[in-house]
């Protein structure tokens, strides 16, 4: 599943009358010098908190005090993701070309395994949805397993809930289509609604829950609307559909890791659009920074490497592992998974990838998830993992990342953000990142998804910058050189839990490329 979050914002809140106020505050966090100026907001994961008083990662100053004239060495960096619009405007210039592969001419031209693997590899072919992990064991029918019980009741609660979002949003909808029709026009206003003068008691209500959504959420309402209904629906549709087969468009045997023939060349998938999610985690990482368009990526020196392996749904073991492997076989240093699930059937064998890219020297980057959890407990599971018994690291090339929100303060974890002080290592930006989006787009988005690429992004122009630093290191450096988290901080959703910050992460700490690169200049010294 993609780690992007898809907030119910103002569109909730308005739905029903006894939303409780804590819900809605959760939803309405702002930055501590208030409301960003809009070119703040689109590059404030790159600014200081000194300087600037917001939570970024010192991007930019890295790149005037510290980088300035040198040079440093290409890196390939993996995006094992929903796929990369290659065209993008933003994007194409920083492209991975497989050079000793030969365009067309349907041969495995580099013996990889691969035939016309030119910019990387699509392992889902013409598939698109699929279902979640939960859904598919409990299709499998009862085995008697725990895992059976833990997934059956996940997927209750969680078809339940989409069933009930549904109806409130179908709700909302037939209440903004009656107002539209008493008011005789699709678009009004605050003032419009206050002029509605009715004994009608249907209208009453819709009236009274349209004055909330257009306070909460602006003339942009519909929007939101959409995004939501759209989620809720691929939910019921898709995700949580037992009787829906995402895999026969791929066709082929995902209990069989061998069985490695599969997928295609085209790295944005059968439809660009639905390659939102994994264009815009490429941008935030190698966006052209200075051309004037879109926003600026974090490392100046990379190549995007496209590995489509995430469908919209939970990606399959097989997938994953096989994406990972390629990446590292075809010289990515870092990799970036911003993707999860609860459930892996067949984690050993990307726990077996991950320690292949481990060996190769090459650091997984990996987002944490946007359940507001602890993911520390065992019921809170995110996988992928560098732990078999959450206890001890498998591997050393493997680093969490949690999300920030622009706001510095006892709340500048992003309510979504998973956290755990075994299994989250470090946190960066998150909240409402621009980036490039397919088509030519830019867009904001938020989520761990977020967080992951950022975090990617330094680590690439650490690999660039200063070479002989192995992925163990500069996993180390990204955690060590962090800016402290405020002692005492609220994590999950309603943001009512109050730790102190050593409880949210190992380190305890937000990314800081200013800090990561002295920190790699003197390491490498050493």
């Amino acid at each position: 599943m993609k780690y992007i979050y898809i907030t119910p914002l103002a569109v909730l809140a308005s739905l029903t009358v006894s939303l409780s106020a804590d819900a809605q505050t959760a939803a309405a966090y702002t930055g501590k010098k208030g409301k960003l100026t809009e070119s703040e907001l689109q590059r404030w994961s790159h600014l200081d908190l000194a300087k600037d008083s917001v939570p970024g990662m010192s991007v930019d100053k890295a790149y005037a005090e510290l980088l300035k004239g040198k040079k440093g060495v290409k890196v390939i960096v993996g995006i094992v993701d929903s796929g990369v619009d290659i065209d993008h405007e933003d994007l194409k210039s920083v492209v991975w070309t497989n050079k000793k592969e030969i365009a067309g001419n349907g041969k495995d031209d580099d013996k990889n395994g691969f035939i016309d693997d030119i910019h990387g590899w699509n392992f889902l072919g013409d598939a698109v949805h699929e279902t979640l992990e939960m859904t598919r064991i409990v299709k499998k029918g009862d085995d008697g397993s725990a895992t059976y019980k833990s997934a059956l009741a996940a997927y209750d609660e969680k078809y339940g809930k989409a069933l009930k979002d549904k109806k409130q949003v179908d709700f909302l909808v037939g209440a903004d289509n009656a107002v539209q029709k008493h008011l005789g026009k699709e678009n009004y206003t605050i003032e419009d609604l206050n002029g509605i003068v009715t004994t009608d008691p249907d209208l009453t209500k819709s009236k009274a829950v349209m004055t909330r959504i257009l306070t909460n959420a602006g003339p942009a309402f519909r929007d939101e609307i959409k995004e939501y209904s759209d989620y809720v629906d691929g939910q019921l549709k898709y995700n949580l559909n037992k009787d829906f087969d995402g895999r026969k468009a791929v066709g082929d045997n995902v209990e069989d890791i061998k069985n490695t023939k599969y997928g295609n060349n085209i790295v944005y998938g059968p439809d660009k659009e639905e390659a939102l999610h994994g264009t815009h985690v490429a941008g935030i990482i190698a966006q052209v920074r200075g051309n004037g368009i879109g926003g600026d990526g974090v490392a100046d020196n990379v190549e995007i490497m496209a590995v489509r392996a995430v469908p919209d749904g939970d990606e399959y073991d097989k997938d994953i592992a096989l994406a990972i492997r390629y990446a590292v076989d075809n010289g990515a240093k870092v990799i970036n998974g911003s993707f999860g699930k609860s459930y892996s059937p067949h984690k050993q064998w990307v726990f077996d990838a991950i320690k292949y890219a481990e060996k190769k020297d090459v650091l997984f980057v990996h987002a944490a998830g946007n359940d507001g959890n602890n993911i520390d407990l065992p019921e809170n599971a995110n996988f992928p993992n560098d732990s078999a018994d959450n206890t001890k690291e498998f591997a050393s090339n493997v680093l969490t990342v949690g999300a920030l929100n622009n706001q510095y303060g006892d709340s500048v974890i992003a309510p979504f953000s998973n956290y755990g002080t075994f299994n989250v290592d470090v946190f960066a930006p998150g909240d409402e990142i621009y980036a490039t989006i397919p088509n030519n787009k830019y867009k904001y988005l938020q989520g761990t998804s977020m967080a992951s690429p950022n975090t990617a992004g330094v680590a690439a122009l650490i690999r660039s910058y200063y070479p002989k630093l192995s992925a163990k290191q500069v996993k180390q450096i990204l955690m060590d050189s962090g800016t402290p988290l405020p002692a005492d901080v609220v994590v999950g959703e309603k943001q009512d839990v109050n730790v102190k910050s050593d409880r949210t992460s190992k380190s305890a700490k937000m990314v800081n490329a200013y800090n990561a690169l002295l920190m790699a200049e003197k390491m490498s010294r050493k």
